[in-house]
């Protein structure tokens, strides 16, 4: 099957109007490319250090969607410009011109999937459950993790960091509270390595179902892994619901900015002597973090390690 992909210039104020209108005449998927730079708090609820360098915002945006051929094409270009007529009263919509291209058909859903293969930490062997263990490695510890859309796969350089410091943390008794736990890799190696159980917050609600998927692909009971969606930085319900003075290792793959925050919260949660295990933090902000260590007096920075361009700071609770 061939898509046809339909693009219109307008402004970047009629963008959210435009969007709506497309979902309401039943287009779905629409793509957005603008100029808008990013603010301080779409940042800091993303996993971005370095923000691309984007040249000025003149206003003007590109809004585009895919129709597949066996949709009547004609009839659902007239709702589209009968829509665009209809916002025309109310918004500045620019050039309102409409361009059109052929684009082969993909399964967009499941099209990344190519490019996550199975790869190795050390020991471990990580890898998504609809690939089979390579020969090679079947002596290693499996830890299986498919993170869908909403979460990465697990093969960046801080998640490899915090696995390794997880290595030598953990043991059986230990339990582990994991920040920003995403698709719920962290937590599951921690529980392969042979913890106890594992309590994981993170801002975005889907981290709730891929933590349940990938516990059963793992043959892990839920009852040693508990997740809640909530930010433990400002929302006293997830703060007592981690709970006080009661883990042996959190760990926070986030961003700097995010760690440097959770510098401040994170000892009331640690027990005595207890671990602090961060990355996601790039090299050129490597100096921000352990600043922020060494002005809280309840830290003590124990070990910096370094992937790439990607660092690890481990601390423990005096």
């Amino acid at each position: 099957m061939k898509w046809k992909k339909f693009t219109l210039a307008t402004t970047t104020q009629a963008v959210d109007l435009v969007s709506s209108m497309l979902d309401d005449i039943g287009i779905e998927g629409v793509e957005i490319e603008d100029n808008v730079p990013l603010t301080e708090r779409e940042t800091k609820g993303m996993f971005i250090d370095i923000l691309p360098e984007l040249p000025p915002d003149e206003g003007v945006a590109k809004v585009s969607f895919y129709v597949d051929d066996d949709r009547d094409i004609e009839e659902l270009m007239k709702q589209v410009e009968e829509g665009l007529d209809e916002l025309a009263v109310f918004t500045d919509l620019g050039q309102r011109t409409i361009s059109a291209s052929e684009t082969e058909d993909k399964d967009w859903i499941n099209n990344w999937k190519q490019y996550f293969k199975p790869f190795t930490v050390d020991d471990i062997l990580i890898k998504p459950t609809w690939e089979t263990i390579p020969e090679e490695h079947r002596d290693k510890l499996l830890v299986q993790i498919d993170p869908g859309t909403a979460f990465g796969t697990g093969m960046h350089e801080t998640t490899q960091l915090c696995i390794r410091q997880l290595k030598k943390a953990v043991d059986s008794g230990t339990k582990l509270l994991d920040v920003g736990t995403g698709s719920g890799i962290l937590g599951i190696t921690a529980l392969k390595l042979g913890a106890k159980e594992v309590w994981g917050t993170d801002l975005d609600e889907n981290a709730i179902t891929a933590v349940g998927e990938n516990l059963e692909a793992n043959g892990i009971s839920g009852e040693r892994f508990h997740v809640l969606q909530g930010n433990i930085l400002n929302d006293p319900s997830v703060q007592e619901w981690a709970g006080f003075g009661c883990y042996d290792v959190v760990v926070a793959n986030i961003l700097a900015d995010v760690i440097i925050l959770l510098v401040d919260e994170i000892p009331v949660h640690l027990k005595q002597g207890g671990l602090f295990i961060t990355s996601g933090i790039i090299n050129m902000k490597e100096q921000a973090v352990l600043d922020a260590f060494a002005k809280n007096p309840a830290f003590e920075v124990l070990e910096v390690t370094r992937q790439g361009e990607w660092v690890s700071v481990t601390a423990r609770k005096r």
